[in-house]
Order: C-alpha cells, then structure tokens, then sequence
C-alpha cells in the first residue's frame, strides 16, 4: 500500500479514447500523461477510465458487418479500452495499481490500495461516461474530470456548426435536453451520456467536460481560474 497517497481526495478521469488512436499515438504520448498522473498523485489520487476510441469503433463496425448483436459488440469496445488501460499502466511504474478493474467491487478494491487506478469499461450497454461517473459515485470522488476530444459542451455540433456557442457552465437539465437525442448504440456514445448524468444529479459530483490534453487536465484538477477549461456541469440545488 502506498501511505503518501492514503486519504487523499479522489479524482476521477475519463480520458479520451481518440489519445490511444494509431494515427496520432506514441510511446512519448503516453508518456506525458502518465508524467501529468504522476504530478497529480502527488495531491490527489487519480483514478481514471480509457475510452477505446477509434480502434474500438473500428471493431465494433467490422464485427456489427459481421452479424454481431450490440451486447457482444459493447464486450469488443470494453476489451478495446482495457487494452487502453493497459498501455497508460506500463507508463506508469510502481505508482499505479498493476491490474485493470473489471467490475465497481474491484475498482473499489484498487482504490483502497491508495495507487493510481486506471480502469476502461466495465459493463456492456454502458458507455465509458457512464462508467466513469458511476466509480466517481463508488469512490467518493471530489471532482470527476470529462476529457475528450471537444472544449465541452456546446449548444450545438461544432463539428458540423462553426459558430456553436461552448457552455462555461451548464446545468443537469440544460444538458439532458442538448445531448438526450445521443444513439445508445455501441461505439456511438459521444461527450457525456443520459446514466452518465443522472449518476452526476444524484451524487452531486463536481463535474466538468473539457478537451483532453495535459495543461487542460491540469488546470481543472489544480482549479486554475486563471485558464477557464471546458464546461462545468452544475447540479442544482435540492429543496425539501
């Protein structure tokens, strides 16, 4: 067990799949975000999920060409994103928790170890917000950390409308009518996700969506006001 990371506030990431893509990966690009882990797991105990990306979606396409029913194609993108994992712990040294959780029980379990935690999906017909959401949940995280491949959110797609307007912060129910239109289907999942949110609503986890680079991640965790990032996710107030 690691005692300097014992009692540690928890944080909790959800890393773009698109940083593991063949076509803009390296040994030096994982690099820098297991460095960036290392520096953070000196305030806080990282705990984070790898999306599987396009590599995912690149199976999850041939093997539904294929005749695969959706249950075993979330399986493929579940293995896709354990093999993420797998790759940003063999940066990581003795600093990280050796194996990749398969279920919340064994997240749990690594995150008492008091190391860093890298986790990918664990259930099929959920996506990797929803996962990441729900283990912030488990381990009482203090801020759950949305990175993708977008500034945040938008009010509409800025991949397709240039003059979208990006969110400094919205709300649970701004959020629900924006993205509720999502496709359930495996590999479509984008930005954050229906469970995804309601988990957020009901734990009143901290939550912001940003674009997933090294100094973005950064300033979020460090609450650099300095360099605004991405969209907070604010969970209104309950009245009894």
């Amino acid at each position: 067990m690691n005692n300097s990371t014992i009692g540690k506030r928890r944080i909790v990431m959800k890393l773009s799949g698109s940083i593991f893509n063949i076509t803009n990966t390296n040994a030096e690009s994982i690099r820098r975000y297991a460095k960036m882990l290392l520096e953070i797991s000196n305030t806080f105990q990282p705990i984070v999920v790898t999306g599987g990306g396009k590599i995912a979606r690149h199976y999850i396409n041939i093997a539904r060409s294929l005749g695969s029913d959706e249950a075993n194609l979330d399986i493929i993108g579940i293995e896709v994103s354990r093999l993420n994992a797998k790759l940003l712990i063999s940066a990581l040294g003795e600093q990280v928790y050796s194996q990749v959780p398969k279920n919340l029980e064994e997240v749990a379990i690594a995150a008492a170890s008091g190391q860093i935690v890298i986790a990918g999906g664990l259930h099929p017909g959920q996506s990797t917000n929803a996962t990441s959401a729900l283990i912030a949940e488990t381990v009482k995280a203090s801020k759950f950390l949305n990175a993708t491949d977008v500034d945040g959110i938008y009010d509409s797609d800025p991949k397709k409308n240039r003059n979208a307007k990006l969110f400094e912060r919205i709300t649970i129910k701004e959020c629900m009518e924006i993205l509720g239109s999502e496709s359930s289907m495996a590999g479509k999942y984008e930005l954050i996700d229906i469970v995804a949110l309601k988990v957020i609503e009901r734990s009143r986890i901290p939550t912001w969506v940003l674009r997933s680079n090294v100094s973005n991640i950064k300033h979020a965790v460090n609450n650099d006001f300095k360099y605004h990032v991405g969209t907070e996710i604010v969970v209104e107030p309950t009245f009894k």
